[in-house]
């Protein structure tokens, strides 16, 4: 039986491409979608992907996930640093969630320093652009126990 993993995208990663490129790059959310896609292939991952700017939206699809997802990669962009009742959803969902930023979000303007959801999330991976989702969903197949463990 194959795994399924929810690939999350939040507020304004629907203009990814050309949306500051030269902060979040050139590469489009189809195109970020397909890379995880392929990435996650060889492991026989169901991966779906889902993209909404509206909080509320967001917190309806990790309810849903609940139901059928063993794990969720989450770009929840802006709402890392706002929102309490995102953090209050990962936490009553109890999936395994790893929060990814495209930015290095530490290296840029104070408010985006800290989040509300990291400590809900069994990690998180900032400033790789495109790599950071697949370091995310790396670090959540590792953490499923998906991978395979390298020879010493």
């Amino acid at each position: 039986m194959s795994k399924k993993l929810l690939l999350l995208h939040g507020p304004n990663l629907n203009l990814l491409g050309t949306r500051e490129p030269e902060v979040y790059g050139k590469h489009t959310l189809d195109d970020i979608n397909a890379i995880a896609a392929a990435h996650v292939r060889p492991y026989h991952i169901e991966l779906r992907h889902e993209q909404s700017n509206h909080e509320g939206a967001l917190i309806d699809i990790l309810h849903v996930a609940r139901n059928w997802a063993d794990g969720v990669v989450f770009n929840p962009g802006a709402y890392t640093h706002t929102s309490i009742a995102l953090r209050d959803a990962i936490s009553a969902v109890r999936l395994p969630v790893v929060e990814i930023h495209l930015s290095n979000v530490h290296a840029r303007e104070e408010f985006r320093h800290k989040s509300l959801l990291a400590p809900v999330c069994i990690g998180q991976i900032s400033g790789f652009g495109w790599r950071s989702y697949l370091l995310g969903l790396d670090a959540l197949l590792g953490y499923l126990n998906l991978l395979p463990e390298p020879e010493l």
